[in-house]
């Protein structure tokens, strides 16, 4: 029996705008993590151990950093003649050309190309979020239901719950309720921004939406089109029992590495069965030199470490001088840290220099500092202090 046709479909076109200076310059999906990683890795990584060759990304925001990190497709097996990784920017020459405006906008631009894949399953996924799923068990578990929309759910915090679209589930997995952001959330069980639809359902659907509130009414999935097919009792739940974390903010980004870099992380990013892949770099070997104190930390490839870091995690080409203490914080790469200078719980972005004997962050909010931004030899930033400080809008 031939396995169904299933094609993935990675919204990677957002701002990010929660993660401030971190995406400046960069698209969300672009951003680093875990020392080696892009945020994007993860979905593509499943799609590779879920046996689906057929893989979409569609961009908009900062496209060139996005671009640049995925080139063939080659680490997630996408590099083929037939099928394969493609590049969806915003385009002109029909009705639906232009920039999207949120995720369920972005789906209808597409849906014509969409139709003409002829999947019997579409996956819609983010690339905001750091996981492990088997996309293909969901798209089984979905075409046996009878349902439109099948929603990857996850327990979140109570404080959290209000970021996300948030479901009521009966016991037989079908969702009897669906409220996007809510202000009272009922519960804390949240779609964690993976679903699998059945296609030609969903489009016909957002096409009759789009004729009641008009192209710039879409907006985003959970707007008009979750909360229709949940009204309509064509929503199911899959449940995801396993890790799963939202790295939208500044301050969960830096909580996740804290998590990574624990003797036992969440996830196994290199268990043999399910490595996460990513396009790799050339470096050296990491260089522990004379006086170094490096503890509890993920340390990449080329960096130098000659002072004391600890709780951190390093990535590629980061030197952390004599004399210097990096301590609970994530540096991008290149970043520098100079002889005598103190980083406490902070997130330096690529190429940051802090200066001789400067003091940045400490303990209460993350600090964070703007891509090749210098902090000025003697300069304190207090914690949760952003440098450059942003402007006024």
């Amino acid at each position: 029996m031939a396995l169904p046709r299933v094609l993935v479909l990675v919204l990677a076109g957002g701002k990010g705008s929660r993660l401030e200076l971190l995406t400046e310059t960069r698209a969300k999906p672009a951003v680093p993590f875990a020392g080696v990683y892009r945020l994007i890795d993860f979905p593509l990584s499943n799609c590779e151990h879920s046996q689906i060759p057929d893989v979409w990304v569609s961009e908009q925001y900062q496209p060139q950093s996005v671009n640049e990190h995925l080139a063939n497709g080659r680490p997630w097996d996408l590099d083929r003649t037939t099928g394969g990784l493609m590049m969806l920017p915003p385009f002109q020459g029909s009705e639906r050309g232009g920039f999207t405006m949120g995720t369920a906008d972005g789906l209808w631009r597409q849906a014509e190309l969409i139709r003409q894949f002829g999947a019997d399953a579409l996956v819609v996924v983010s690339s905001d979020a750091v996981y492990k799923l088997d996309y293909r068990d969901v798209v089984e578990a979905h075409l046996g239901s009878g349902a439109e929309v099948t929603m990857v759910t996850t327990e979140v915090e109570d404080d959290d719950a209000s970021r996300y679209g948030i479901v009521q589930a009966a016991d037989d997995g079908r969702v009897t309720d669906y409220a996007y952001k809510p202000d009272e959330p009922a519960t804390t069980t949240a779609t964690n921004e993976v679903f699998v639809f059945s296609p030609n359902e969903t489009l016909d659907r957002l096409e009759a939406i789009s004729d009641e509130v008009g192209d710039d009414g879409l907006e985003d999935l959970g707007t008009h089109l979750l909360p229709a097919q949940t009204k309509d009792g064509l929503a199911r739940a899959y449940p995801l029992n396993g890790y799963w974390r939202d790295v939208g903010t500044i301050e969960s980004y830096w909580e996740s590495h804290r998590e990574f870099r624990c003797e036992e992380p969440p996830i196994d990013l290199d268990k043999p069965s399910w490595p996460i892949h990513t396009r790799g770099g050339r470096h050296s070997a990491a260089r522990l030199l004379s006086g170094a104190v490096v503890e509890d930390s993920l340390v990449s490839g080329g960096t130098r470490v000659a002072g004391e870091v600890r709780g951190s995690v390093l990535s590629p080409g980061v030197i952390v001088e004599p004399g210097a203490t990096v301590i609970d914080s994530v540096l991008l790469p290149g970043s520098r840290v100079r002889a005598g200078a103190t980083v406490t719980r902070t997130v330096l972005d690529d190429g940051v220099t802090v200066g001789e004997r400067a003091t940045v962050g400490g303990d209460g909010a993350v600090t964070l500092v703007g891509r090749r931004a210098t902090v000025e030899a003697g300069t304190e930033l207090s914690a949760g202090a952003r440098h450059p400080e942003p402007e006024d809008d």
